[in-house]
């Protein structure tokens, strides 16, 4: 899955000045929490330098420990680089020859990257695998699916152009919220 040149490779940390892979690390770790996790952007200084947040205090440096500049590009339209991101990763899953990503990779890539921002992916995982009929995820799936339906479903509608899986998986899930709430309503009855 996803191979990288050399030459991709060495224009990549070259433009983003890492040289070791500690400075690697720091640099996924703040795209993880700034696309991933969805968390407070490093605060960008007059100087430059960026202040990293632990908890409720910061800690200045000195100097930006890499190149930072796509980041603060990242951090100015973070829906953006998500789903920059996202598509990407589609890409990267793809079998070089394929039109889909089988669903076993696509529930992985799921769990990582829409877990933490799109909680009805815990649904989802669970009907795929209860299912276990659907194969793979196509890109019209894959772009839509999880970002466009709310946990509650409020925003399906029946009558949209959603793919065959996401009918089937409101129907699953609309059936249990139906079968969770009977089950409360009857053991409230029985107290």
């Amino acid at each position: 899955m996803g191979k990288f040149t050399r030459a991709e490779w060495v224009q990549g940390t070259g433009a983003l000045e890492i040289s070791s892979l500690p400075l690697l690390a720091q640099a996924l770790k703040d795209l993880e929490d700034l696309l991933i996790l969805d968390k407070e952007p490093l605060t960008h200084t007059s100087t430059g330098s960026s202040v990293r947040k632990h908890g409720g205090s910061s800690k200045p440096a000195t100097q930006s420990p890499y190149n930072q500049t796509r980041y603060w590009m990242y951090v100015s339209d973070q829906k953006a680089a998500f789903s920059e991101l996202y598509q990407f990763c589609f890409i990267l899953a793809k079998p070089p020859q394929g039109r889909n990503i089988d669903i076993e990779t696509a529930i992985a890539f799921w769990s990582v990257l829409l877990g933490p921002r799109y909680p009805i992916i815990t649904d989802v995982i669970e009907f795929l695998n209860e299912k276990g009929t659907y194969k793979g995820a196509n890109k019209d799936l894959w772009s839509m699916f999880c970002r466009t339906v709310d946990r509650s479903l409020k925003d399906y509608e029946a009558d949209g152009a959603w793919p065959t899986l996401l009918d089937d998986f409101v129907a699953w899930r609309r059936g249990k919220m139906t079968s969770t709430s009977n089950t409360d309503s009857h053991n409230v009855a029985e107290e």
